[in-house]
């Protein structure tokens, strides 16, 4: 089953502890997150269900290309990080 890793950021705003979920797609895995942790979906995604602007997932290291349906793939071993992408200098 995938893992999903929080950043410390994301945990100082919200209780979130890394987990382990089932799913095959990153839309998937981020919905049994969701499950156990709702609150979590509005920091995340927006309104339309896509990743939130300020928002980045990367699985295995490679950042998602499919920022509207994350209907990029997950496998079994596959890591999740979940983070907020940050800018200016």
């Amino acid at each position: 089953m995938p893992r999903v890793a929080f950043t410390p950021h994301l945990r100082r705003h919200l209780a979130v502890e890394d987990v382990t979920v089932e799913g095959r797609t990153v839309r998937a895995v981020l919905e049994a997150v969701f499950v156990e942790q709702p609150r979590l979906r509005s920091y995340v995604l927006e309104d339309s269900g896509a990743l939130r602007q300020h928002m980045v997932i990367f699985v295995d290291g490679e950042q998602v290309a499919d920022r509207a349906s994350l209907a990029d793939p997950v496998g079994d071993g596959s890591t999740l990080h979940v983070l907020q992408a940050l800018s200016g200098g």
